[in-house]
């Protein structure tokens, strides 16, 4: 498929956005009106507060235990992008990212549902990893979005997208320290390079997934989503002006994990040109830096 391939989706497609309130789901929020979308997100969470600061969710339901307040909430939507999923836990908790997918599943009734999957499928993989290849999670949560993808395969309007790191949703930028961060850094000098996207550019890319969906494009079953190439962690945490202090590499530790990402640059989800961290870093800083003028701004009001 052509990436500037023509489509004619609804006017504003409108999209369900199951689990909101998490992290990631926080961050999108904040991020959507900043990256000029063109797809208007209903935000989901299982009560209020999960949502404080943020204007408060559209819709309150719990996906597993409510199935028709799901389906009502789906018949209003043309698309459904699922973020809902336990990151961490046991084995039998973290199952539960399959039950929810079911779930969204039977809630979709053929409409598109986009589903968020991770890196963490492909384990200790060095090399470029692309979609048709195997996967070897290492982790219980890699496991866990396995089992999840296993369970939709070949699911009508089903995509699954395995993210990258995600700028301000990963455990490097947007937990301050006291102190310098600590790298591990491998012989060649260099801190781990990982895949990864800013917290704009994917909202872009996932408003141009929908949109292709609801135009009724043939799509591919998975897509990695990331900017194409690596960046160090060194050089975001530089970038952000934040002090960090080496650690040599223990014998376990993953240098590099790539994902290769031309389904979704052919698509058109993702640019050409390269990471950076320079690019990566003001994408999420400029929502840092609109959350604070909010909260100056309403401080003021009080």
């Amino acid at each position: 498929m052509r990436k500037d391939l023509q489509i004619s989706p609804p006017a504003t497609p409108r999209l369900l956005v199951v689990g909101g309130s998490g992290r990631l789901g926080r961050l999108l929020r904040r991020a959507w009106p900043l990256a000029g979308a063109g797809v208007r997100p209903l935000w989901q969470a299982r009560s209020p507060e999960a949502f404080a600061g943020l204007g408060g969710p559209d819709l309150v339901f719990d996906p597993l235990r409510d199935a028709e307040a799901f389906a009502a909430a789906v018949s209003g939507v043309d698309a459904v992008l699922m973020l809902a999923a336990p990151v961490a836990g046991d084995a039998a908790h973290l199952a539960t990212t399959t039950d929810l997918a079911r779930a969204a599943l039977r809630a979709a009734a053929g409409r598109p549902l986009v589903l968020a999957s991770s890196a963490a499928v492909y384990g200790l993989a060095q090399g470029l990893c692309r979609e048709d290849a195997p996967v070897a999670p290492v982790s219980d949560y890699g496991r866990a979005k396995v089992e999840m993808e296993a369970a939709v395969a070949s699911a009508p309007g089903v995509v699954v997208v395995r993210i990258g790191n995600v700028a301000g949703a990963d455990a490097l930028l947007g937990h301050p320290a006291a102190a310098a961060r600590t790298l591990h850094v491998f012989e060649d000098g260099r801190a781990p390079r990982r895949s990864y996207i800013g917290p704009q550019a994917l909202v872009r890319a996932l408003a141009r997934l929908v949109r292709l969906a609801t135009a009724g494009a043939d799509l591919p079953e998975v897509i990695n989503l990331a900017l194409p190439g690596t960046v160090g962690m060194e050089a975001l945490l530089e970038a952000d002006d934040q002090p960090w202090q080496a650690e040599p590499a223990p014998a376990t530790a993953i240098a590099q994990v790539e994902l290769d990402v031309a389904r979704a640059q052919r698509l058109g989800l993702v640019p050409e040109e390269g990471a950076t961290a320079r690019r990566i870093v003001a994408d999420w800083r400029e929502l840092e830096t609109l959350r604070a003028r909010q909260s100056d701004a309403g401080q003021a009001e009080g």
